[in-house]
């Protein structure tokens, strides 16, 4: 991402209206820094960095569950000289919440290779240092991969590396096959743990990324091109060092049906943004492309977010602020958004279906939830004691996606298990934080997973209804006893 406003501060959105109907709402107490981005963490809270690059901040959701009228409370701020902005970034299984690299650092273009890990308990970040000899990171394409480990990109060549998170050690891999260097490009995490992406520097080729076989291949070519031109024609960073960027492109999201949809930015002689629609291959082969539907009224999708709703529709911030829903044939502009630029207008899905818009409002989908997508629990315990550490098992409980996606770092995946526990006399909420997910894939179908959840100390007793979470998505309830 090359922004020439990326200091601009998100604005507030207009709209209400009742659950049933596509609405936004704004947050009783918007996030009180900003929030160029944000992660849901496995206690159910929230975490955003603020517009003044070390400030970070967690919102609770109130005593109904409600993220609209949550409260803020500052998080600790990042390791001394590490100001970062436009990073690669996860959580883990372990419930810690790690960035690595930036494109800026306290304002300035760096392509910093430093990195940090945040632990919610502790409230406490510690350094990360980089792959052996990766003297730059900047903002890296990554994903979270099934076993567990962090995959990274490096920006400016074709090399890869995985983060082991049990010891914060890296092993560079071999990228056999890759067409073009990792610039800009974004990464979509495929159930068969591949992560697939659309080339920038090389477009319109796409390409998947097996990270057992270290290999990457060819997809062919997108349909329509989904790169636009570079913002700026070189950028000066390091000592003596310059980078020309290859482009920008839109996020890219994979769909309750198996498909993924891929965003473009403006491209040279195009009158809108275009999209494409990627059929993964059976049996080893590569897959199909096919063209989607343009954006209207000149709109595209470099550099911008999108969100998986839970009625299987695409949530995309254009590069305008305005906001459209892709239902699997049409991409459809919503009445809501700014209709003017809205940098870092991040998407992020709640626990409770709702889309996180910029720090300052929520959105609401219109439509319903197919009961295939929701998490199964098949073994929890029946009683629970506060302060205590239970096993959880059942199907699904990662979802179908990575649910959220940018056009290339920025990454704020939401596939992993949350557990939500609601007394039955007081209706209160409680999220108990989760740890130790026995995968980090997507679509996992009918496989036994599982993770481990801490019982809040502070949780009322008495008769619960027990839930997990997938992506916004509950599971049917489970009856418990806390006591």
């Amino acid at each position: 991402m090359i922004k020439s406003s990326f200091l601009a501060a998100a604005l507030l959105l207009a709209g209400a209206g009742s659950l049933h109907a596509q609405t936004t709402k704004p947050l009783t107490h918007p996030a009180p820094d900003g929030a160029s981005i944000g992660f849901v963490l496995t206690d159910g809270t929230v975490m955003v960095q603020g517009f003044n690059y070390g400030d970070w901040w967690r919102m609770t959701p109130d005593n109904t569950g409600s993220y609209v009228n949550g409260t803020w409370k500052q998080a600790a701020s990042l390791p001394a000289g590490y100001l970062p902005l436009y990073f690669a970034s996860a959580v883990l299984a372990d419930g810690r919440l790690l960035i690595t690299g930036g494109e800026y650092n306290d304002g300035q273009f760096a392509f910093i290779k430093r990195g940090a890990v945040y632990d919610p308990v502790a409230d406490k970040w510690t350094n990360l240092k980089p792959p052996a000899h990766w003297g730059f990171i900047g903002d890296s394409p990554s994903s979270m991969l099934p076993n567990g480990d962090f995959l990274l990109g490096r920006k400016f060549d074709k090399r890869i590396a995985v983060l082991d998170p049990a010891t914060l050690s890296w092993t560079e891999l071999n990228y056999t096959g890759k067409r073009d260097e990792n610039a800009e490009e974004g990464w979509t995490l495929l159930p068969d743990g591949s992560v697939l992406t659309a080339d920038v520097k090389k477009a319109p080729n796409a390409e998947i990324y097996d990270p057992s076989a270290q290999k990457w291949t060819t997809t062919g070519p997108t349909p329509v091109n989904l790169m636009g031109p570079p913002e700026v024609s070189k950028v000066n960073y390091g000592k003596n060092k310059v980078y020309y960027p290859p482009g920008e492109i839109g996020p890219a999201i994979l769909r309750t049906d198996g498909t993924i949809f891929a965003t473009g930015a403006m491209h040279v002689g195009a009158s809108a943004g275009h999209t494409a629609i990627f059929t993964p291959g059976a049996n080893g082969k590569p897959g199909t492309w096919a063209a989607g539907p343009d954006f209207q009224n000149g709109d595209d999708a470099g550099d911008s977010f999108a969100a998986l709703l839970p009625t299987g529709n695409v949530l995309v911030e254009s590069e305008s602020g305005n906001l459209y829903e892709f239902d699997g044939k049409n991409l459809t502009k919503t009445k809501y958004g700014t209709g003017g630029p809205l940098y870092d207008g991040m998407l992020l899905i709640l626990p409770t279906g709702e889309v996180f818009v910029g720090g300052v409002e929520v959105y609401r989908a219109a439509g319903t939830v197919n009961s295939a997508w929701a998490p199964t629990i098949t073994s929890v315990a029946n009683t629970l004691s506060p302060g205590s550490t239970y096993p959880i098992s059942g199907t699904q409980f990662n979802g179908l996606s990575q649910a959220n996606a940018f056009g290339d770092e920025l990454i704020t995946a939401t596939n992993y298990p949350l557990v939500r526990i609601t007394n039955t006399a007081t209706g209160h909420v409680f999220y108990a934080r989760t740890h130790g997910h026995s995968t980090m894939g997507v679509a996992t179908g009918n496989a036994t997973v599982s993770t481990n959840f801490d019982v809040p100390a502070s949780i009322e007793t008495g008769a619960s209804t027990l839930v997990v979470v997938a992506n916004g998505i509950p599971s049917a309830a489970s009856s418990v006893t806390v006591q």
